[in-house]
């Protein structure tokens, strides 16, 4: 592995996702323009050899991304049935999502 690696792990849409600057990540829609910019909160940082935990040291960090586009998620079927009663349900969902360019690590 080399030493320059630059990667963090941030929260997102109630998810953790593993980032670096130039990676495209999906996350749930969040409320914001396309072009805007957005900040994520970083859980861990890895810089080469270094790996920072620390909540404090955290708080001053900042990964910075750019909002690319809205969309939606593929579209999901939910059934529901019960045997011999006559009881069906058919129902669809559709996450709302949103795609982001991570830009910066600092």
């Amino acid at each position: 592995m080399s030493s320059n690696v630059v990667y963090a792990v941030v929260k997102a849409g109630g998810r953790q996702e593993k980032v670096s600057v130039g990676d495209i990540v999906v996350v749930d829609r969040l409320k914001a323009t396309e072009g805007a910019s957005v900040e994520l909160p970083a859980l861990l940082l890895v810089d080469g050899e270094k790996v920072t935990t620390d909540a404090e040291k955290l708080a001053k960090v900042k990964v910075t991304a750019e909002v690319v586009r809205d969309e939606k998620g593929p579209k999901i079927t939910i059934l529901r049935y019960k045997n011999k009663t006559g009881y069906r349900r058919r129902q669809g969902h559709r996450q709302q999502l949103t795609r982001l360019k991570v830009t910066g690590i600092k």
